[in-house]
């Protein structure tokens, strides 16, 4: 714990709550009040500092779980490829008792036995525990779930309990480079021959571009980044150079680099592959970014779901240390950095960088107002500070390997290099594919990298760039500008699988690249399901701070549950949309958009399928968080015509005048 604390300024201890709380619960199991009594104590904080993080975060648990412990992902692909079957027969083989789960419904999060907080089930001996938790970013090995911290892909729900007790993992061979590949950041992805050791990196000419770097004046890389056009690969498409840029030359104040590893976006599986099988690589590219910013020190922030890959992280940072990579006097350039490893606890908002950088400082993850809380104005600690995606960083290693204008000659204009699109949900051949932007169409992605759909099945719609994108229909039409050779544009119209995967080429679709994550759907899928399980996900993530967000999502999640239940009315699809209207640029951070999004895509590009699912007459006014029983167990509703709004007091507890 003492060695955990150090990592932060002395005048900042309260951002070791996170380290310590892991610490404590590795070992005794939970959180108990004694232990949040004593971690304030060592911190010099009230206890409520800590209570506030351990409420906040998923993964620390108040009550001890079972000695065995399994989490199985729920979120989209998940879902999709069969975890709420792999779920029941988990309960049914371990003899734990839970609510039973619709399809898609949320009733494991309300569950009696478990409580609201707590929604791990326990079996009566103690042995083991279940919880059902948000994406584990391996969509593209899906179902997937964790048994005690190791990851188990591809599980067969019928085959569980034998992986519960011999712990065996399935090899799941990497896929070779497709012939429409031009990788990069993942050239040591699945090479039989590739390790995680620094030998194996430094054989392969790793640091190179480090030491480089250091003979170069800091000017000159940031200037190499800007011409390389690299936009940011963490969802928003930023220019990585512009941002850089923003700190200025003569600060006085000590400015931080925060590497953002919290990979958590459904369908998006690109960041774990980077750190569990080439971390030296991602190492390279922060150290040079913290010379090129002159950061002294730079903090991972990793998922805590991912506690191998801290593992991976932390040992490679030793080894780079004991080369004099990092630390004091860099290869004698008389520069010194640090880097550390923070780990998350199942968050999905500390994606979003100010809420990481409040998490950072030991706090819940609440996104600030941006102006003025722009991090490289005021940033980790009040101090300057940068925040980029862990592909971001690792392209930085290629970028002054090949120089800005050869980078830049990689893609099309505006939308240049490569990035890795995940692909996963009806395809044959679900995984990672790095690709030049721009250079690969949505259908060479579906059809010829993916394997295409399965037998007898056609496309229904695509998710391009993660949960929070917009969805594209199958049979939309779509008017995209082009630029010429010459400099010119012309309009074409287009089909969905001549959509080049780009930035710009997506968002003038309507969508976006987003993170990558593409989702497929063919057209055996009910979208009302499809979006039932992404409202579950984002109601479950919303930090709770801006009440369109916290109280919408919600709602629409609890419109759409009564809806595949069978209680849908005449104006449900409706209100879905106007509530998503209503969060949507009303919200503190972006994760308003990207709980929005979808709804309002889904209702309006599949009106006809959200419109079979209401067909119940309107009953008279209900308050918007409750729902009657009667709408989803009477076969029709009585209504009776009001000539003004009685007011919810009027219609008593059941609902009705």
């Amino acid at each position: 714990m003492d060695e955990a604390i150090a990592r932060y300024p002395g005048d900042h201890r309260r951002s070791a709550t996170m380290p310590l709380l892991h610490l404590w619960q590795e070992h005794f199991g939970f959180i108990s009040n004694e232990a949040m009594l004593w971690i304030a104590q060592k911190l010099g904080l009230q206890p409520i500092d800590i209570l506030e993080v351990v409420t906040f975060y998923p993964m620390f648990r108040q009550q001890p779980a079972g000695k065995t412990h399994i989490r199985v992902c729920r979120t989209l692909s998940c879902a999709m490829a069969g975890s709420f079957e792999l779920m029941k027969n988990v309960c049914a083989k371990l003899g734990i008792q839970r609510q039973a789960d619709g399809e898609g419904m949320s009733a494991h999060r309300t569950d009696s036995s478990c409580g609201e907080h707590n929604p791990i089930a326990v079996s009566a001996d103690g042995k083991y525990s279940v919880e059902f938790v948000e994406c584990l970013a391996s969509c593209g090995t899906a179902p997937v779930c964790m048994i005690g911290e190791a990851l188990h892909e591809k599980v067969d729900p019928n085959s569980i309990i034998n992986l519960i007790e011999n712990r065996e993992s399935k090899i799941v061979n990497r896929p070779e480079p497709h012939p429409l590949e031009h990788r990069l950041i993942f050239k040591n992805i699945g090479r039989p021959d590739w390790t995680t050791a620094i030998d194996c990196y430094l054989r392969d000419g790793g640091y190179e571009q480090l030491k480089q770097a250091l003979t170069m004046s800091r000017d000159d890389i940031v200037n190499k980044v800007k011409n390389s056009g690299l936009r940011g690969r963490g969802g928003a498409g930023f220019s990585c150079g512009l941002k850089w840029s923003f700190i200025k030359p003569d600060e006085k104040r000590p400015i931080y680099l925060i590497c953002n590893a919290d990979e958590s976006e459904p369908g998006t599986f690109k960041d774990r592959y980077i750190i569990h099988e080439d971390p030296h690589q991602l190492l390279e590219g922060i150290l040079i970014s913290c010379y090129a910013l002159n950061a002294r020190t730079a903090y991972i922030y990793i998922r805590g779901e991912f506690p191998e890959g801290a593992k991976i992280l932390e040992r490679a940072i030793e080894e780079a240390r004991t080369h004099n990579f990092l630390g004091k006097n860099i290869l004698g350039s008389g520069f010194d950095a640090e880097v550390y490893v923070h780990r998350g606890a199942g968050a999905y908002i500390c994606g979003e960088e100010t809420g990481l950088i409040e998490s950072l400082e030991g706090k819940r993850g609440y996104p600030r107002i941006k102006p003025p809380y722009f991090p490289a104005v005021l940033g980790l600690y009040m101090c300057p500070t940068i925040v980029n995606n862990v592909e971001t960083l690792c392209h930085v290693k290629h970028i002054i390997a090949m120089g800005g204008v050869e980078y830049a000659r990689l893609g099309r204009p505006n939308n240049t290099g490569t990035r890795i699109v995940s692909v996963s949900g009806d395809v044959q051949r679900p995984g990672y594919f790095e690709i030049e932007v721009g250079a690969v169409t949505m259908g060479q992605l579906i059809y010829e990298m993916a394997g295409g759909l399965k037998p007898g099945r056609k496309l229904k719609a695509v998710i391009p760039g993660g949960s929070s994108a917009k969805v594209l229909r199958a049979d939309e039409r779509f008017k995209l500008k082009q630029r010429q050779g010459d400099g010119s544009t012309i309009e074409r119209e287009m089909s969905i699988d001549e959509i080049p995967m780009d930035f710009d080429s997506l968002a003038a679709a309507g969508s976006m690249a987003g993170s990558g994550g593409v989702i497929v759907l063919d057209d055996s899928r009910d979208v009302v399901w499809v979006l039932n399980n992404i409202n579950e996900f984002y109601a479950h993530e919303s930090c709770g701070q801006c009440t369109p967000c916290r109280e919408g999502s919600l709602w629409m999640k609890k419109i759409t549950d009564r809806m595949l239940a069978g209680g849908g009315v005449v104006e449900d699809p409706n209100t879905l949309k106007t509530i998503g209207d209503n969060i949507a640029g009303r919200t503190i951070c972006a994760f308003g958009e990207a709980c929005a999004w979808p709804t309002q895509s889904f209702v309006e590009k599949f009106r006809e399928e959200f419109a079979a699912r209401a067909q119940k007459p309107v009953p008279p006014p209900l308050p918007p968080e409750y729902t009657a029983e009667e709408l989803i167990q009477e076969e029709s509703i009585p209504t009776v015509p009001l000539a003004h709004d009685p007011g919810w007091e009027k219609a008593g507890a059941a609902g009705t005048i």
